[in-house]
């Protein structure tokens, strides 16, 4: 018999890190934004805008301070996120701009930009500051106590629209629940990973939860009953549903157990059917979502949700060229909760279908990061800060286009929002220093970042 010999360790082979890439990409994304602007400078007034060269320099400069952070700290990130940021954020300063055409009172877009040029630098810092994922999940009670009194903060000031989610003072407003919605990820990955079930030694799988994960069953209903709480007290529909649809994500993550979906689903659509059939401002967009067309037959005109229908199906399949709608009839929501109408109508079901397309890729590359990272925390920051991205998407484009009620939220990086632009890049941030993580090469007998050193054996 030959006798069997180990082998030793191989190192995985060297990724490329792939930079030149991403360089390439974020050319073609400034380009593309150029275009569009110098598209709407056509269509509006038969001329090029003469500061088209500026605005090429401005939103180039942004993309090329990005690449040479990520460059220098995260060479081995995805070389993906960033570009798809860039591209999403130019077409949103685009889309502002066209609409500002339309209030020339009120120009929204150069403030945006004044936003967007201090997500980008936060997203350098956070690059920089982060250079481990896993020293986060020290400051996790920390994080969950600041998203606390953020979420509770706007209490204290006046309602707006109807909602009192925003902290006015002077001419400077802020929304802390974008600000909220990464710190309380970060506090869920990390209660998550330290309660996480341990497989049992039969090798059968528990069917119900067992040990220290018991625990979280408290802060699954407390999550929901403050859910509720923002949705009573402030008004705010999309803000409940989406800390909830969060959490309910990261607990089936932590566990596999699907029964979480559905049980989450059922608490939140009983808390919604109250709440909508009790609160007033919430009851009435629940009624224009069951009928926007009631105020036309009342002979009131249309409303918000009826002019976004008319505007989607004005556009039709190839759009009617950017600056050549009429969304700006929506109102004062144009350049916020309503900007994908401007998208259907000007681009079309082809440009809102790339749109779409350009958030379903930047989640799916979080997700990769998830899958590549080696500890627990890490996987579910990674699927935390995408799932924010997926649910915001969903819960917006399913409100403009009557598939949900509305909730007044902001579309990351696309709509008029400072706080909203400022931590869109934040969660880029994050995703670029996990998937940096997830990426680069590991020493072959490293031992996982969350599994604590074998004890040595003891003689007795």
């Amino acid at each position: 018999m030959t006798a069997l010999t180990a082998e030793a360790p191989r190192h995985a082979p060297p990724r490329a890190k792939r930079r030149g890439v991403e360089l390439s990409l974020l050319v073609c994304a400034v380009l593309v934004c150029v275009y569009g602007y110098a598209a709407v400078g056509l269509a509006r007034h038969g001329a090029v805008p003469p500061d088209t060269a500026g605005y090429a320099a401005g939103l180039g400069a942004l993309a090329l301070l990005g690449h040479l952070v990520v460059r220098l700290r995260a060479p081995y990130a995805d070389p993906l996120l960033l570009p798809i940021a860039v591209l999403l954020n130019g077409i949103g300063l685009v889309l502002i701009h066209r609409l500002d055409q339309e209030t020339p009172g009120e120009p929204a877009a150069p403030t945006q930009l004044v936003w967007s040029a201090l997500g980008a630098v936060l997203f350098g810092a956070a690059v920089i500051a982060v250079h481990d994922h896993r020293r986060l999940r020290r400051h996790a009670r920390t994080a969950g106590v600041a998203a606390l009194l953020l979420l509770g903060a706007p209490i204290l000031f006046p309602s707006v629209n109807g909602a009192s989610i925003w902290i006015r003072v002077g001419g400077l407003s802020l929304q802390p629940g974008e600000f909220a919605k990464v710190l309380l990820t970060v506090y869920f990955a990390a209660r998550l990973a330290a309660h996480r079930p341990k497989p049992p030694h039969t090798g059968r799988r528990p069917k119900g939860p067992r040990g220290p994960f018991g625990r979280t069953l408290a802060p699954a209903a407390a999550v929901w009953l403050l859910s509720m709480l923002v949705l009573v007290v402030e008004r705010d529909l999309g803000t409940s549903l989406l800390f909830f649809g969060l959490f309910v994500v990261l607990l089936y993550v932590a566990t596999g157990r699907i029964g979480w979906i559905g049980a989450g689903l059922l608490l939140a659509s009983a808390g919604a059917w109250a709440v909508g059939s009790l609160e007033p401002h919430v009851h009435s967009r629940v009624a224009d979502w069951l009928d926007p067309f009631a105020s036309i037959t009342a002979g009131q005109g249309p409303g918000q949700l009826a002019q976004s229908l008319f505007a989607f199906a004005h556009g039709g399949m190839s759009g009617t060229g950017l600056g050549l709608g009429h969304s700006a009839l929506i109102g004062f929501a144009a350049k916020s909760d309503f900007i994908l109408a401007t998208v259907g109508e000007e681009l079309g079901l082809a440009g809102l279908t790339a749109l779409l397309l350009l958030y379903a890729l930047l989640v799916g590359r979080g997700f990769r990061a998830a899958l590549g990272t080696a500890d627990a925390f890490g996987t579910l920051l990674a699927v935390g800060l995408s799932s924010l991205l997926a649910l915001q998407v969903f819960v917006i484009a399913g409100g403009v286009t009557g598939l949900v009620p509305l909730t007044g939220m902001a579309m990351p990086f696309l709509a008029q929002g400072g706080s909203s632009a400022v931590t869109s890049w934040v969660i880029v941030a994050l995703l670029v220093r996990l998937s940096h993580a997830a990426r680069a090469p590991r020493p072959a007998a490293a031992a996982p970042a969350d599994r604590p050193p074998a004890r040595p054996a003891v003689l007795r």
